[in-house]
């Protein structure tokens, strides 16, 4: 056992990058912002449900999103456009820098864990095709608990299944409202400041910020540079 915390990555923009998506949803709704629209309010929608006691699985909340967004825009959205969103959602490549920074952590030492909203068996479908999957020692979904981050009881199932105390677990996502969640639950965080994502100055505040995950991994790596098992890399 080392005295290293355990790092749970955030998966979607997090890892993999999300505006790959966009050419296609300014295509379908002729508008380059549709893609940040429907993600927001997939998140929001994630989060109300979960609030009034409900669990959908977070694919199905954007397939309903997707028709919601689009009946307000008066378009319709054909089989062929839902296919293609369908397809690029599931094979979203990593970040350029993602795969090294990942590597960086895992030589100094560090077990690297996944949490997503996204259900396990989808989750490893982006991963594999990411050409991430082999990195992570363990994978985790809010499928288990049937509710979405920030919930407190998707960071206390993973604090259970890790036999972990939550303040050896460390978060690293690039929205604030999974960081906020994880430093509740009494985690450590590393919010990633991806464009179109910074910090929020009210409520429980993150241990580290970086503007993009090669940053973050040296600042986890200089933090606990005294615990046993970091070494230079």
């Amino acid at each position: 056992m080392t005295g290293l915390p355990f790092i749970v990555f955030d998966v979607n923009e997090t890892l993999l990058d999300l505006e790959s998506l966009t050419p296609t949803f300014e295509r379908i709704f002729g508008d380059h912002l549709a893609l940040r629209r429907w993600f927001a309010e997939l998140v929001l929608y994630s989060e109300a449900l979960t609030l009034a006691g409900i669990y959908v699985p977070f694919t199905d909340i954007g397939g309903a999103v997707l028709n919601m967004v689009a009946t307000t825009c008066g378009i319709s959205i054909s089989a062929a456009d839902r296919a293609e969103l369908t397809e690029k959602f599931a094979s979203m490549p990593a970040h350029p820098e993602v795969p090294a920074a990942l590597l960086k952590l895992k030589r100094a030492g560090f077990r690297l864990c996944t949490l997503t909203n996204n259900t396990a068996e989808i989750s490893g479908r982006q991963l594999e095709r990411a050409g991430l999957l082999d990195a992570f020692e363990r994978r985790f979904s809010v499928d288990d608990v049937r509710r979405h981050k920030p919930a407190p009881e998707v960071y206390a199932s993973v604090a259970r299944a890790l036999q972990a105390q939550p303040s050896a677990i460390c978060l690293v996502a690039c929205h604030t409202w999974d960081t906020l969640g994880a430093v509740a639950a009494g985690w450590e965080a590393a919010l990633v400041l991806r464009p179109g994502n910074a910090l929020l100055d009210v409520g429980p505040q993150p241990q580290m910020t970086g503007v993009d995950l090669r940053e973050v991994a040296d600042k986890l790596i200089a933090r606990y540079a005294d615990r046993d098992r970091v070494v230079p890399v």
